[in-house]
């Protein structure tokens, strides 16, 4: 399952934008590369899984908006051959922040079910032998 696609791409970024980045061949075709944009994306996919695979069950039923925006940004920068422009950089290190925050629960997608449970096994738990008070064992505090 692909958290945005090649569609989603072209509609936000323009189809100019994407031609330019995806149009490899030689000479130049002048359309979109989709395995190009295609393999952009399952690197973002690989990306976002690698966050949520520790607290949600994969794959997800339904695609969140944050998470189509996140795989939007972060594929976007990695057509990129070269330097990437300030704002598509900015929203790439964005991108990676929220899917930090995402896997450290600092986030929650809304996503019914998928969230496993608490343990309980992150409390501590410690035991001693029973110490009673006795003239004995008080020596010296007495």
């Amino acid at each position: 399952m692909t958290y945005a696609s090649q569609a989603d791409m072209t509609e936000r970024f323009g189809e100019s934008m994407m031609i330019d980045l995806t149009d490899r061949a030689e000479p130049a075709t002048g359309a979109i590369d989709a395995d190009v944009v295609t393999r952009a994306l399952e690197d973002a996919d690989a990306a976002i899984d690698g966050y949520l695979k520790g607290r949600y069950k994969l794959p997800l039923a339904v695609t969140p908006p944050l998470l189509r925006d996140l795989a939007q940004a972060i594929a976007i920068y990695k057509l990129h051959r070269n330097t990437a422009s300030d704002k598509i950089a900015k929203d790439y290190d964005a991108a990676m922040r929220v899917l930090l925050q995402i896997g450290r629960g600092d986030v929650r997608l809304d996503v019914e079910g998928v969230e496993p449970e608490s343990s309980g096994a992150a409390s501590v738990r410690t035991s001693d032998r029973c110490r009673d008070m006795t003239p004995g064992n008080m020596k010296g505090f007495v």
